[in-house]
């Protein structure tokens, strides 16, 4: 029994750890939702566009990268999901912002 209710509890810490990681800063979810990143993109979920621990995945952008992927979307990197809108209207020091931390997410 007591292995069972340690058992539990790793499992649950670790649950708790992950989701963690995930969890968006404050001052960078203002930013996401000023700029309605969120209405396409969730952390750890495909919505419209990919989650972005999925956009950090598939390759190890630099926040420079994403910066420009803002700007400028490339359909090709993403098939299977709606070509994105650029946003030219997100301030650049805001993009480099949401860019860095989208780098540290795993």
């Amino acid at each position: 029994m007591k292995k069972s209710l340690l058992t539990v509890a790793v499992v649950l810490g670790i649950a708790s750890v992950s989701k963690a990681q995930t969890k968006i800063p404050p001052d960078i979810e203002k930013l996401l939702q000023k700029n309605t990143c969120l209405a396409c993109h969730k952390v750890d979920t495909r919505l419209v566009g990919p989650a972005y621990v999925e956009v950090m995945k598939k390759k190890k952008y630099k926040p420079e990268q994403i910066v420009e992927l803002i700007y400028k979307p490339n359909p090709k990197n993403w098939e299977g999901y709606p070509p994105m809108a650029a946003l030219s209207n997100v301030p650049k020091d805001e993009a480099l912002k949401i860019a860095k931390w989208i780098t540290t997410l795993k």
